[in-house]
């Protein structure tokens, strides 16, 4: 067992939000999913306020070593996710940790009081990072406007509150730092690197960051006291064993899902195995 923010997870493998539609993937492998599901905890994809289309085609750009994304975070917002979405996810055998993104400290704010309420979301992840949306950049480019943020969201839930840190700023460490001056309760990295590709500019995700977000895992886990995500190219177990003894306390598999949708499954089992084998941390 994982302890993780006050919850008791199976193993320390999640899945990074947006890399894996659970709701799709139950109607393709029906309860099946449910006996053996990939991850300990499931992160939704990131929800807005209003509904979103997200960004035109094209879309995705593959890479050497992964992939260049422009998606732009499409959804049905808030109300669509309440009515439609949450039910279907509160169906997993997993926590389920809400993505919300907004503009804003006001729309933070309606976002989470809002599901505050429902016991189905177990905590929050704040998307200050995302590439493909410019709202996304400010708040997590800027430790004083990250801190306002938790400092503005922390009365509001007392559940837990997992900020998710940018790689495109020249120190992440002190945004981690500024949000656990707020009162967040976890921080969780890399998102996707800015990238352009063929027609594609957005964010690049699978293993050509990987050594970026070692390094970036590393660098928070110096500064803050926080429990981490770690997340950035996490392949194979001994990917996830290195994000551990980088300073993370769970390990977030993305791009490598869309190659292998268990690949959770995989990498926790691999991850077990080492873990028993070696002086990695235990999380």
């Amino acid at each position: 067992m994982t302890e993780f923010c006050g919850l008791d997870l199976k193993h320390p493998v999640v899945n990074a939000s947006g890399t894996f539609d659970a709701i799709a993937a139950r109607r393709v492998y029906g309860d099946a999913l449910l006996d053996d599901f990939p991850f300990s905890a499931f992160v939704s994809k990131t929800i807005t306020l209003e509904p979103r289309a997200g960004n035109a085609p094209q879309r995705i750009w593959e890479t050497p070593a992964g992939m260049i994304n422009s998606i732009g975070l499409p959804n049905r917002g808030l109300e669509g996710f309440v009515a439609e979405d949450l039910p279907r996810l509160a169906e997993l055998p997993a926590p389920l940790i809400v993505s919300v993104m907004a503009t804003g400290r006001e729309d933070f704010g309606r976002m989470v009081s809002a599901l505050d309420g429902r016991e189905e979301v177990a905590a929050f992840e704040l998307n200050v990072s995302c590439p493909n949306v410019h709202s996304g950049l400010i708040v997590g480019e800027q430790p004083a406007e990250t801190l306002a943020l938790l400092e503005a969201l922390r009365p509001l839930t007392a559940r837990p509150l997992i900020v998710k840190l940018t790689p495109n700023v020249a120190d992440p460490a002190a945004v981690a730092v500024a949000a656990e001056e707020g009162g967040a309760d976890a921080v969780s990295l890399i998102n996707t690197v800015k990238a352009s590709g063929g027609p594609v500019t957005g964010g690049l995700s699978g293993p050509a960051v990987r050594p970026i977000a070692i390094a970036q895992v590393k660098a928070v886990a110096a500064a803050v006291g926080l429990p981490i995500v770690g997340m950035g190219g996490v392949c194979s177990g001994a990917d996830a064993a290195e994000m551990i003894a980088a300073g993370a306390t769970l390990v977030a598999v993305g791009t490598e899902s869309f190659r292998d949708p268990r690949a959770g499954s995989r990498i926790a089992a691999e991850l077990s195995g080492i873990l028993e084998r070696t002086a990695y941390p235990q999380p």
